[in-house]
């Protein structure tokens, strides 16, 4: 399995993006809303790792000083090739570039091995995951759900540490 450090939304924004996971559940396509865990949450994935020391929980505390945090939910995207994942775009913007370069430069030393290389500065994509193993033919379904393609402004509060081994979500707080 992995670890990985996510950002979390407010309320109001995991909410709107709780609506579209609804949305697509509604129009029969099987979205995160299927997934019934208690931490699964909209967040956004800054690194993923084989496994992280427990001492990057101590190491991150620091980042809260940049957060809150501002930004814009983007375009839907499409990952993979045969099933797809469908996601939406966190605009890149200046500010969250820096964070999530912090993020990197604080982890690695707590990281056995390296990160993912999609996770690296410059090679991150940032986005909201919304559905997994989406079958092409359901794409015309899910783009017509009511939210999916429309701007939504965000705020970014949390950070946590996610141990997918034992399936344990640590709040940096």
């Amino acid at each position: 399995m992995v670890h990985s450090v996510e950002v979390l939304f407010d309320p109001d924004t995991d909410a709107a993006v709780h609506r579209i996971w609804d949305g697509l559940s509604a129009a029969g396509i099987r979205s995160q809303s299927a997934n019934r865990s208690p931490s699964n949450r909209p967040h956004v994935t800054l690194t993923v790792a084989e496994d992280m020391a427990g001492g990057v929980d101590d190491a991150l505390r620091p980042l809260l000083g940049m957060l809150p945090m501002d930004g814009l939910i983007g375009a839907p995207m499409l990952f993979g090739a045969r099933t797809l994942v469908l996601v939406r775009l966190l605009v890149p913007s200046v500010p969250l570039l820096e964070f999530h370069r912090e993020v990197d430069r604080l982890c690695r030393p707590h990281i056995v091995g390296a990160p993912l290389p999609h996770t690296a500065p410059g090679q991150w994509t940032p986005h909201v995951t919304l559905a997994r193993r989406v079958p092409p033919d359901q794409l015309p379904a899910a783009m017509a759900v009511r939210g999916l393609g429309a701007d939504l402004r965000c705020r970014i509060v949390g950070l946590r540490h996610w141990d997918g081994n034992n399936r344990v979500e640590y709040p940096i707080s």
